[in-house]
């Protein structure tokens, strides 16, 4: 946010569960939908044309959210959209699958248990690697044990959305879809789903990176979705819009990240 603060006008949520934002009531299923309704306010906010941003759980509500407002969009950057239901629904027995399933069933298991410590060790230990959640300072982990209470709604709304995968090829507007090749299998099987049916899509895996990297390596992913922006910004409101495809910005957002990653001082293996 403070890097685009001077160009940009920046609009951060909470979804439920986070910030001042009240938990989703857990006897009631959640879905997408219902993280989207929340957002009306903020997407009426936004005016008329705007750049949708997200990250895992958030880059799922933002894909969901962009097939009912892709008039809107300016462009889509997505770091590995947790969308789960395309990859039950495209090899429900493949290992990628069953990890991911094993996850859910083990934290939510620990949920209803009341056991957040051990289900925090769980989630964070599978996301950041094993270690993960002792390496965390002590006096942070309660924090994170409580936001675990929203997980078993979280996960009812990725493993649950009904939208067919072919149904994301109409989100015909410029698309960052960015990856990490340390991730795991799980998110890098949607990701591999994904890309194969956004028609104007930028694809990038970073090296060295994972699930995590816009909290690990700001530093890295940051430029990258700055550099996509400033490509797609331009053609707002352009009569030429309509006829811009992904080739044209993918080519454009590779120059200017090519001179922001090789600028003095910054090795080309970081970018």
């Amino acid at each position: 946010m403070d890097r685009l603060a001077n160009r940009f006008r920046i609009i951060a949520v909470d979804l439920y569960g986070s910030g001042k934002t009240p938990a989703w009531p857990q006897e009631q299923p959640m879905h997408l939908d219902d993280e989207i309704a929340l957002l009306r306010p903020v997407f009426q906010t936004a005016g008329d044309r705007f750049h949708l941003i997200g990250h895992s759980f958030g880059a799922a509500i933002a894909l969901k959210a962009a097939l009912t407002r892709q008039h809107r969009l300016m462009s889509l950057v997505l770091y590995e959209p947790v969308l789960f239901s395309v990859l039950m629904a495209a090899a429900p027995q493949s290992g990628a699958a069953r990890e991911i399933v094993a996850v859910r069933d083990d934290t939510v298991r620990l949920v209803e248990e009341g056991n957040l410590n051990a289900c925090g060790e769980r989630f964070v230990d599978y996301w950041k690697g094993e270690g993960a959640w002792a390496a965390i300072p002590e006096p942070r982990r309660p924090a994170i044990a409580q936001a675990m209470g929203a997980l078993k709604s979280q996960w009812h709304a990725l493993f649950h959305e009904p939208t067919p995968l072919e149904a994301f090829a109409e989100i015909d507007v410029p698309t960052l879809f960015l990856t990490g090749n340390g991730s795991k299998a799980s998110v890098r099987a949607v990701a591999g789903l994904l890309t194969k049916v956004l028609p104007q899509v930028c694809v990038e895996e970073i090296e060295g990176v994972g699930h995590m990297a816009p909290v690990t390596h700001p530093e890295r992913i940051n430029p990258l979705i700055e550099n996509f922006l400033e490509a797609t910004q331009p053609l707002a409101g352009d009569a030429a819009w309509a006829g811009t495809r992904s080739t044209e910005v993918c080519q454009a957002w590779h120059k200017a990240s090519e001179v922001n990653v090789l600028a003095p001082g910054v090795s080309g293996a970081e970018g």
